[in-house]
């Protein structure tokens, strides 16, 4: 497996893969397959497409089959499309959750067998509590995309500040600033990663409503942190927070505001023991294991 070449960068995902599109001989050129063993595709899409290696790619979610109605019909297509190659020409599919898994299963009917679950991490030594007073605020770090589940999360929010009024949720990610906020709701945009870790560590809790998640970082990386989690019992969610979260129905705003009430006044126990499984360490071990299979 080659490394970036000396000097470069990894590129954002959306313009390596628009690269990868439009210049497949390029890239040829640039991985010389002639002297490589095996290859991985870690973004969901094998391009380019290289011919005669034994090939593991990474599905990292099924979103659009789940809520198609978050995406266009040309994301649909392109996705089905691209996905779909991946899947068929990987010897080894790998995925980030056993959610994923059994959808990848039941969707392309693949052999449970080729279809490896690894899952994702958190940096440790950036990641870890402290003993500071937690304030009165809830923590939501989300670009505000359809599934992130915004709107109900606000109406949650009026709910518990009738008997709270004190209580704000701070939002982090982007296009927050298209809409007017309501009362009790500040956002800080994109926040740089040690203004993150601050949140975490004075947040009263992460609150994460999120409709489908194919892991869910942000509630490993507050755990991590000491942070209580409030999260939804869909997806990969509880396979990822354990017994180490308060749970809750995230199509129901009332749910989510009991929710709130719930980690604010039980904060769950366990957090950082449970997050302390998730190392990338492990995550790399993982993928050694399904390179040797591939070269094997």
């Amino acid at each position: 497996m080659r490394p970036f070449p000396a000097g470069s960068r990894p590129l954002g995902r959306a313009v390596g893969l628009a690269l990868a599109a439009l210049a497949p001989r390029l890239l040829q050129r640039t991985l010389r397959p002639a002297e490589l063993s095996a290859i991985h595709f870690p973004l969901s899409a094998m391009l380019p497409q290289v011919d005669g290696l034994p090939a593991a790619a990474t599905i990292h979610d099924l979103q659009h089959e789940a809520f198609p109605r978050f995406f266009t019909r040309s994301q649909i297509e392109y996705r089905r499309r691209v996905y779909g190659r991946s899947v068929r020409n990987s010897r080894i599919v790998v995925t980030d959750s056993e959610h994923v898994r059994g959808e990848l299963i039941e969707r392309y009917r693949l052999d449970p067998e080729r279809v490896r679950v690894i899952h994702l991490a958190v940096d440790h030594e950036r990641f870890w509590p402290d003993t500071r007073r937690r304030e009165p605020f809830v923590l939501y770090p989300a670009n505000f995309w359809a599934h992130k589940n915004h709107e109900r999360l606000f109406e949650a929010l009026s709910l518990v500040r009738r008997e709270r009024p004190e209580l704000r949720l701070v939002l982090c990610g982007a296009d927050h600033g298209r809409r007017r906020l309501p009362d009790g709701v500040e956002s800080h945009g994109h926040v740089p990663g040690a203004e993150l870790v601050e949140l975490y560590r004075s947040a009263a809790a992460l609150v994460y409503p999120s409709l489908y998640e194919g892991f869910g970082i942000p509630c490993l990386e507050a755990m991590a942190c000491g942070c209580p989690v409030a999260a939804s019992r869909v997806a990969s969610l509880p396979e990822v927070c354990g017994d180490s979260a308060v749970y809750f129905d995230p199509f129901s705003a009332e749910a989510i505001a009991d929710g709130i009430r719930e980690v604010l006044d039980r904060p769950p126990a366990g957090g950082v023991e449970r997050a302390a499984g998730f190392t990338w360490e492990r995550c790399a071990r993982e993928h050694d294991d399904v390179y040797r299979e591939l070269i094997g």
